[in-house]
């Protein structure tokens, strides 16, 4: 059967006219024209780079005790490959992920160069992160990077280095002729400075050129393919990925991991992509519901939509829960929702939203205040009767931590989904980039005024301890702190104790932790960083190895804009766009202005290389723009070092996992009632027997599943997975060494759900004590929504 008369029966077959044939060759011709014009080629990938759900401490907070314990929802690395057909190309990845590492781009590098030799590099290959903090850590390669995760964690290395190169292959496999276009817009309520004290430290003359004390707004390229149409959407907002709390232990990619994930399934909803299964229902609840135009994930191949309760009770009643059984590994990918592979020719839908200055940015925009008196917290210190501990921020949906992710994500997919819908400019003229390494632990600057400084090697401040109203600190140690206190200066004279120079060359910062003279066992700290520009067409990112603040990514933009638009050719006399990319290709704290930097509020502490860092940053990167616009080349400096073979792993290894006698894994311990109903909003909780999830990470697969019964085939359908912002995976034991565990699934009910008969499932893996992996999976008894 024809597909026109399957899907429109009233068309007839019938021969084609002469000149229909001659309309049809000449549009063919006229398509193939465009595509021929096309100023590039442009390729998206996306992979799961989700790592340990258990005994892994999570990344960004520096908190011992915030070790993960499930999922909330999967986390990814996204690409796109921007290329001249017979030129230069550009990679750009972004990361759920707190940060990029230097190991980790180290070996990413030698993957891709083993692959296609010189083509892909450390020069046109840009790796950034969201800043999540409820990732695994353990992936950095400096010593006060991973302390807190008992050293390195190679499951969590391994998978983030095999998802980018898999990411970036999907992108390369996926280059096409296609075009790409910018657009901007403000976010007027998902940020808010939490530093305040020492913005104002700033020159008034140039706070008084910006009308908020943070960057409102989102930067957006729109990528389309020439015959698939749109492909994806990159943006760069600056708002910390700390909606989620020092207490979480669920992974998660936060306010940005939701937005681009939310706004994956609206181009799926609107038939932009590829990549999701037939069945198609509701991912987060009501958030995208309300947006004009996207209709309700209910997929036609479910019938009888409004079938009586009464008879979904009876169909319901007929399902127990299934006992656990084996499994193999490819049962959880196949089960997935969602798939990131193209449909045949089709690539799926790649939407990345990327970090920016976020230095002094909280997306708790409430505010911060004292948890034990309801007030605000201090002006200039953060603190309650002076403990920073009592001082926390306050996100938009206080108390609960989840729907403040889930509304600062859908306050900026709402304007990216604004700005892709609006986006005309196209981006056109060269692609090209310029990188070099410096050592910003002696780095000569020469000020305005002529002044030579210097930049000092890495150093952490007192009021680094402290915290921020996103995540405090512990002890006595406060923000705004310029001189430190006896006591902590003798514990950290135990591990090393800072030179004169040193100390005066980091002034007013008093010296917590003088890290970058710290060596053993292997290098605290970086002093070698890269720093990075990419040019596609108007379009420049500056990729950055830090956390900027919001006057610091100002100045430093606009001393790149100044320099661009002195050049001779004209390409950038009119207008062009400059966004910072901050957290990428390794990571070096943070980044604030001469002025910040007095005030020593953590920002100030946390700026590693002494006040003239933000001087060194901008003198640099003045450089590689004069050499882009003058097509020079620049030198690539000293590489930094690659610590793996240094590294070490204190996490003990799963030696075994056990159930108790005559119970199987994936067998349920804690069921739905009996012929339950539930509703639009409650919340269906099922318990199972279950083991490590450190013995499979279920790559591109899910540990937890949600399925309706279609009637008309007799099948389960997978309708709500990992990826869901209303499923929750969590993991326990009894006791820390016990080799017995459960798997809790919650499953909060959207207001799109579709009425009919559910069941919960769970996939898992087990470890013998021979050591090898047997996967499982087992489901609940079936229940109602209405």
């Amino acid at each position: 059967m024809e597909l026109a008369s399957l899907y429109y029966p009233q068309v007839q077959k019938q021969c084609p006219s002469v000149t229909t044939c001659l309309l049809l060759l000449f549009f063919l011709c006229c398509c193939r024209t465009t595509m021929s014009d096309s100023p590039y080629l442009v390729g998206l990938g996306s992979y799961d780079i989700t790592g340990p759900a258990a005994d892994a401490n999570m990344m960004g907070y520096a908190n011992a005790e915030q070790i993960a314990s499930g999922v909330h929802f999967r986390l990814r690395a996204r690409t796109f490959i921007v290329a001249e057909p017979q030129g230069n190309r550009v990679v750009f990845v972004n990361l759920d992920a707190c940060m990029a590492s230097q190991i980790v781009t180290i070996k990413v590098l030698e993957r891709l160069k083993s692959r296609y030799g010189n083509l892909y590099n450390e020069q046109n290959v840009a790796i950034t992160g969201i800043h999540t903090h409820a990732g695994p850590g353990g992936y950095l390669q400096y010593v006060v990077y991973i302390v807190t995760s008992l050293g390195f964690i190679r499951q969590s290395f391994d998978v983030i280095v095999d998802g980018i190169e898999k990411s970036i292959v999907q992108a390369h496999e996926n280059l096409r002729p296609g075009s790409v276009f910018v657009n901007k817009g403000e976010i007027l309520d998902a940020g808010v400075n939490r530093s305040p004290s020492a913005y104002l430290n700033n020159p008034l003359e140039e706070r008084n050129l910006y009308k908020y004390n943070v960057d409102k707004e989102m930067t957006m390229l729109k990528f389309v393919d020439d015959e698939w149409g749109p492909v994806g959407s990159f943006n760069w907002f600056a708002t910390h990925g700390t909606s989620m709390s020092r207490t979480n232990s669920l992974i998660s990619g936060d306010n940005k991991g939701a937005a681009a994930r939310f706004m994956e399934d609206w181009a799926q909803q609107n038939g932009f992509g590829g990549g999701a299964k037939s069945l198609y229902l509701d991912v987060y609840g009501t958030t995208l519901g309300k947006l004009p135009g996207i209709p309700r994930r209910v997929s036609n191949i479910i019938p009888d939509v409004h079938e009586s309760h009464h008879k979904l009770m009876e169909l319901a009643a007929s399902f127990e829960s299934a006992g656990g059984r084996p499994a193999t590994r490819f049962l959880s990918v196949k089960h997935r929702v969602r798939s990131s592979h193209s449909q045949g020719q089709r690539p799926g839908f790649v939407s990345a939203f990327c970090q920016s200055n976020c230095g002094d940015v909280s997306p708790n925009v409430l505010g911060a205040f004292c948890i034990d008196s309801g007030l605000p917290c201090d002006f200039n210190h953060s603190t309650c009767n002076g403990k920073n501990e009592l001082c926390y921020g306050r996100g938009p949906g206080y108390p609960d931590e989840f729907e403040s992710t889930r509304i600062i994500g859908d306050r900026q997919l709402r304007k990216a989904v604004d700005l892709f819908s609006k986006a005309k400019e196209q981006l056109k003229g060269k692609v090209d980039y310029r990188h070099t390494y410096i050592d910003f632990s002696k780095l000569e600057v020469a000020l305005p005024s002529g002044k030579v400084v210097k930049t000092c090697p890495a150093a952490m401040g007192f009021a680094f301890a402290a915290g921020t109203t996103d995540g405090p600190g512990a002890f006595d140690f406060k923000q705004g702190d310029d001189t430190g206190n006896p006591f902590w200066r003798l514990v950290r004279n135990v591990l090393k104790t800072p030179g004169k120079e040193q100390v005066e060359c980091q002034k007013p910062k008093p010296i917590l932790l003088d890290t970058g003279e710290m060596k053993v066992p292997y290098e605290w700290a970086p002093s070698v960083l890269p720093i990075q520009l990419l040019r596609i067409g108007q379009m420049v990112v500056l990729s950055v190895p830090g956390e900027f603040t919001t006057m610091a990514g100002r100045r430093l933009r606009d001393a790149v804009k100044t320099v661009l638009a002195q050049g001779g050719d004209g390409e950038f006399d009119k207008k062009f766009h400059v966004v910072i990319a901050g957290l990428a290709n390794t990571y070096s704290q943070y980044v604030t202005t001469f002025e910040e930097y007095q005030i020593q509020r953590y920002e100030g502490a946390s700026t590693l290389y002494g006040p003239h860092t933000l001087s060194g940053y901008i003198q640099e990167f003045k450089k590689l723009a004069t050499a882009l616009l003058n097509g020079q080349q620049v030198e690539p400096g000293p590489a930094p070092p690659d610590l793996l073979g240094k590294q070490i792993e204190l996490l003990l290894p799963v030696v075994a996992d056990a159930t108790p006698i005559g119970v199987k894994f994936g067998n349920v311990r804690s069921d739905v009632p009996q012929n339950s109903t539930f509703k639009r909003g409650d919340t269906v909780t099922v318990t199972f027997w279950s083991a490590c999830p450190r013995n499979d990470l279920m790559t591109e697969g899910t540990f937890s599943l949600v399925e309706i019964f279609n009637k008309s085939t007799q099948t389960w359908v997978p309708a709500y997975d990992d990826d869901d912002f209303c499923l929750r995976f969590k993991w326990s034991r009894p006791r820390k060494l016990s080799a017995r565990s459960e798997a809790t699934i919650e499953w909060r009910i959207p207001e799109t759900a579709i009425s009919g008969v559910y069941r919960i499932r769970h996939f898992g893996a087990s470890k013998s004590l021979f050591r090898s992996i047997h996967h499982f999976t087992g489901a609940s008894r079936a229940f109602v929504v209405v």
